[in-house]
């Protein structure tokens, strides 16, 4: 089984450019925070334009999908995507196919 780890960076990255593709934006113009909260699990806002929308866990793992289809030419599809946080990482994605 193939696995590969998405860091903090590529999180916010995958964010960016779903949300601006569905705000007619460029991604560089969208502000993400990643957030974690025991109640609500894996989250993350997008700021454009002076909005905000947020992010729950099955939106932010369908933009992860769109990030790895169009950025990393893998197979989203197939890949089992599971979110966690680590001491040194911080928010990352582990990837397995």
């Amino acid at each position: 089984m193939e696995q590969l780890t998405l860091f903090e960076q590529d999180l916010i990255n995958a964010i960016c450019i779903f949300h601006a593709r569905f705000k007619n934006v460029q991604p560089e113009n969208v502000e993400v925070e990643l957030m974690y909260d025991d109640l609500a699990g894996y989250t993350a806002e997008a700021y454009v334009n002076g909005q905000v929308e947020l992010y729950n866990t099955v939106n932010f793992i369908t933009a992860l999908r769109l990030y790895i289809d169009e950025k990393l030419q893998r197979d989203s599809i197939s890949a089992r995507i599971s979110l966690d946080i680590d001491d040194e990482a911080g928010m990352i994605a582990n990837v397995s196919w």
